[in-house]
């Protein structure tokens, strides 16, 4: 009888540590991502770079799946699960502005609203008029509207189109205009914090209150004050006048101050027609930073949101935006 020696080899000693170092840095990919998440949905203040970071929270939410990825390849379960829980927050936050709301059944009176931000009043006069005479918006907004960029809208006939106009033209970056087709009246003075001065207008006969949105962009820390002062001054939505809120809110859906605003009775209409991951700043994309959503238009949630598109306009970093929205009553 032949006796046969059976042996097993050891696996390498080095494996079980590869194997901890492997599953180390897959956590050290995926535990950014998940404070990232946590932020956004808890809307906790983290101070002055998350109000900038903030912005980017779609980017961020493309690239989380690649941990999750990573994670499920290499059977590192806990790890997939916490990614998956990641995903989802950022899919839950984000997902929905790439689809359309049910839109209600038409029966209303046609609203067209168009914003631009002039950067200093450099923007393309001609582009402005095309797209006033080409989109035939009621209501118009500009911010950084200087008096050289108004005297030049008005030599270019601004007013045969959009006969009323209440505003300050400023040098510089802080002034405003709201133009519209109809009688307008200043609601009061403009909503004014760091010098930046955001328009605000009544149109007595179509029942609407009107804002040209520019609040204080974050560029450093000592500007993170007026930025939120800028914001929290926006009329809330509710009783009263159709409220519509349009231009350069330097922010978008990824930071807690616009959710607690649409919660007052707002509705972004970017979001509702599913087009609400456009860029619209800087408008040449990725020279020097990706695309973010900055430009809006806010129309109370009494108003119906038919459409939106984005417009580039030469002269300027900011997309122009334009909604067509629907008061109730009777169509005309």
């Amino acid at each position: 009888m032949t006796t046969e020696t059976i042996s097993s080899t050891p696996p390498p000693a080095g494996r079980p540590r590869r194997r901890r170092w492997i599953t180390v840095l897959i956590w050290i990919m995926l535990v950014p991502f998940a404070a990232w998440a946590v932020l956004r949905t808890t809307g906790w203040d983290a101070g002055f770079r998350w109000i900038q970071l903030a912005a980017f929270t779609p980017y961020v939410a493309a690239a989380s799946v690649v941990a999750l990825l990573l994670a499920l390849s290499l059977r590192r379960w806990t790890a997939g699960v916490a990614g998956l829980v990641v995903m989802g927050a950022f899919a839950w936050a984000v997902l929905p502005r790439a689809f359309a709301d049910p839109a209600p059944a038409p029966g209303g009176t046609a609203l067209r609203v168009l914003a631009s931000n002039l950067a200093r009043g450099g923007a393309d006069t001609k582009t402005i008029m095309d797209l006033v005479v080409r989109l035939k918006p009621d209501i118009l907004t500009l911010q950084e509207l200087t008096p050289e960029a108004a005297g030049r809208l008005e030599a270019a006939g601004i007013r045969k189109a959009l006969p009323h106009m209440v505003g300050e033209p400023t040098p510089g970056v802080w002034g405003s205009g709201i133009y519209a087709r109809f009688p307008l009246r200043a609601d009061q003075a403009a909503i004014d914090y760091g010098n930046f001065r955001q328009s605000v207008a009544v149109a007595p006969e179509q029942n609407l209150q009107i804002v040209s949105v520019h609040p204080c962009a974050p560029r450093f820390d000592y500007k993170a004050a007026c930025w939120a002062q800028g914001l929290r001054a926006l009329p809330k939505a509710g009783a009263g006048p159709y409220r519509i809120l349009a231009g350069d809110f330097n922010a978008t859906l990824d930071h807690a101050i616009m959710r607690d605003l649409l919660a007052t009775g707002y509705r972004d209409a970017a979001d509702v027609t599913g087009r609400g991951l456009i860029p619209t700043w800087p408008q040449q994309g990725w020279e020097p930073v990706p695309g973010v959503t900055l430009d809006h238009v806010f129309a109370d949630a009494r108003l119906a949101i038919r459409s939106f598109g984005v417009h580039r306009v030469p002269g300027t970093d900011h997309k122009a935006v334009f909604a067509e929205l629907e008061i109730p009553g009777t169509a005309r």
